[in-house]
């Protein structure tokens, strides 16, 4: 896929983030801009999983949130001493002081945001959620995305650099607007 809107050429920080709340869109908008950029795409999530030899549900049911956000931490550390990644970071990544930082000091980092109701809807069309999304706290899934997502808006508002909103938008229309948005800071 190719950005449809002309402009100049689009040159980053050495990193560029993509940071938000649980099906916002970040492993699907990253995967998308590093084609388009030409650049290595890594889920964070991902790469936590394989330094663990677990997924993110084995590890926070085995040892607990704790471990997980230690974990998460390391794995920014790393990320952000590599040059030109397209990044999808976790969706709490932003409660870490030291991460939001982190985010600053070494990339652009972009805020894919969406509704309450968009999250829940994502999720529950899903098939993967439960595996995937251990749960947060011990409320029910609409209470626990709304107060949660409550919660984090302004730690993602705090380390966004730029927002785009993701609610009923393509992947190839966030895509765009990430672009148009990065062509803006320049």
């Amino acid at each position: 896929m190719k950005p449809t809107q002309p402009g100049k050429p689009i040159q980053p920080a050495p990193n560029l983030y993509l940071i938000g709340f649980r099906c916002t869109g970040k492993t699907s908008v990253g995967k998308t801009l590093a084609q388009i950029l030409g650049r290595p795409f890594t889920d964070a999530d991902r790469a936590l999983e394989e330094h663990a030899c677990a997924t993110v549900a084995r590890i926070v049911a085995r040892d607990g949130w704790s471990v997980f956000r230690k974990m998460e931490k390391e794995v920014l550390a790393r990320l952000a001493g590599m040059d030109g990644q397209i990044v999808a970071t976790g969706g709490g990544v932003v409660i870490d002081l030291q991460n939001r930082a982190v985010l600053k000091q070494s990339g652009t980092t972009v805020w894919l945001r969406a509704s309450a109701e968009t999250i829940l809807s994502r999720m529950g069309a899903d098939a993967q959620t439960g595996s995937l999304r251990p749960a947060l706290t011990d409320k029910g899934l609409e209470e626990e995305v709304r107060d949660t997502l409550a919660r984090r808006k302004p730690l993602y508002a705090e380390a966004a650099d730029l927002t785009v909103d993701t609610d009923g938008k393509t992947i190839e229309t966030v895509c765009n607007l990430v672009l148009a948005e990065l062509r803006n800071v320049e």
